[in-house]
């Protein structure tokens, strides 16, 4: 049974892979191989009632993700449609592409530590709609967006689920995964920018401003308003999530559901047609749902794997045959480009107890650097990837040849750094 699904899966993963050339959206690949693990799986065991009871605690998971990427992505949409990105564009006027290329992968790096790297991605990917016209070019600006969004994340006890998981399991404290990461996670993010800096030569061309029916008459005070209150909004999810201990999804919606009040206030007394152009109900039919089923069917996909123990199984190999703690750490997070790492991190907090590896143990630490940067070496290794992909249409193959190798070459500087920090440090 593991071998066929392990085979499903591959093919799977071949399919999204392969989307350009076999003419098949990535989205449709990803729902039936998810589907047909779980129909391999249900098929082999006799007890039919505990795998659908397996596959309602993971869906209870993965819809969580999906409600919070809807609520982001809603959130977003809101805010292009009230025009206030062109507020924070106007703003960067640089238009070199070496200049504009480390501003976006430091200001995607911090805010990805506030928010959280799936948000940021979101909101960064948004913007670059309405700084960069060329899809080749603001492609080059996604992949860096990935690996700052990544890296970022993974230093932040509210920026990567991963670390968020191994904060509160109580294997790392919030003040020193901060102290620990915050260089090699840099380090992560300047080294790819380095090397991508010796390849942008000369200026990006700015789209030309959208101009609708409604931007003459829209109030500029709108613009800021629906603006600072999105931002606010997004803030204020990790705040949330820490205040009532409720998943950060609820935190999402009930931060969607404020911003729906301030634009239904707004706009209470346009005519019927104008308001709905700034409307809830509008904004989800601009939003990229493919890229949300995709999504769907990648975790699916991946909670099929964690049911039948392939993930736990594939950690105990690891750990019987690999005796370096480094090595194993760093596999585990070049693994979790391929699945996803919120089930390895989880099979490993399951592993290690904290009596061997006690809080704040060189281990934990280096799981959380690796786990939360690792990702970034495929594009559809990480929650920050997988929204890119479906955003900018980013195929496998143009990632795997173009953005790879420079996050894989900012995962072992970062691993290096960190190894040298602790050696020194002790």
């Amino acid at each position: 049974m593991e071998l066929i699904i392990i085979t499903f899966f591959i093919l799977g993963y071949t399919a999204i892979a392969l989307e350009h050339s076999i003419k098949i959206d990535k989205a449709a690949s990803a729902l039936i191989t998810g589907v047909l693990c779980w129909v391999i799986y249900i098929v082999f065991v006799p007890d039919k009632h505990i795998v659908n009871e397996q596959l309602t605690g993971h869906l209870g998971e993965v819809s969580g993700i999906l409600f919070f990427l809807l609520g982001a992505m809603t959130i977003v949409e809101l805010i292009d449609a009230h025009e206030g990105f062109n507020i924070i564009t106007s703003r960067i006027t640089s238009t070199n592409k070496r200049s504009m290329l480390w501003i976006i992968g430091f200001i995607t790096f911090f805010l990805s530590a506030v928010l959280d790297n799936l948000t940021t991605t979101i909101v960064i990917i948004s913007l670059l709609k309405k700084l960069i016209k060329k899809d080749e070019d603001r492609l080059f600006y996604a992949g860096i967006v990935i690996i700052a969004a990544n890296a970022g994340g993974a230093w932040s006890p509210i920026g990567d689920v991963t670390t968020t998981m191994l904060w509160i399991g109580g294997q790392v404290t919030a003040v020193n995964i901060i102290a620990k990461l915050l260089l090699p996670s840099l380090v992560c993010l300047t080294v790819p920018l380095i090397f991508m800096s010796f390849r942008m030569k000369g200026d990006v061309s700015r789209p030309s401003l959208k101009v609708t029916e409604h931007s003459n008459i829209l109030p500029q005070k709108y613009q800021y308003i629906v603006l600072i209150s999105g931002i606010l909004v997004l803030i204020s999810v990790p705040v949330f999530k820490t205040t009532t201990h409720l998943p950060p999804y609820m935190g999402m919606l009930f931060g969607l559901a404020i911003l729906w009040i301030v634009t239904s206030i707004l706009h209470k007394s346009d005519e019927h047609t104008y308001k709905n152009k700034f409307s809830v109900a509008q904004a989800l039919r601009n939003i990229d749902t493919p890229s949300i089923l995709f999504f769907l069917g990648i975790l699916i996909s991946i909670s099929a794997l964690q049911s039948v123990g392939i993930l736990t199984h594939l950690s105990h190999k690891m750990s019987t045959y690999i005796a370096n703690e480094n090595i194993i750490v760093m596999a585990i997070g070049l693994l979790s480009s391929i699945v996803d790492n919120v089930p390895l991190v989880a099979a490993t907090q399951g592993m290690y107890s904290l009596v061997q590896y006690p809080a704040d143990h060189y281990f934990w630490e280096f799981l959380a650097y690796a786990t939360g940067t690792g990702g970034s070496a495929l594009v559809i290794g990480s929650a920050a990837g997988v929204v890119a992909m479906g955003m900018e249409k980013i195929s496998f193959m143009w990632y795997l040849r173009k953005i790879s190798w420079l996050a894989l070459i900012g995962f072992f500087s970062g691993a290096v750094v960190y190894i040298l920090q602790d050696y020194f440090l002790h």
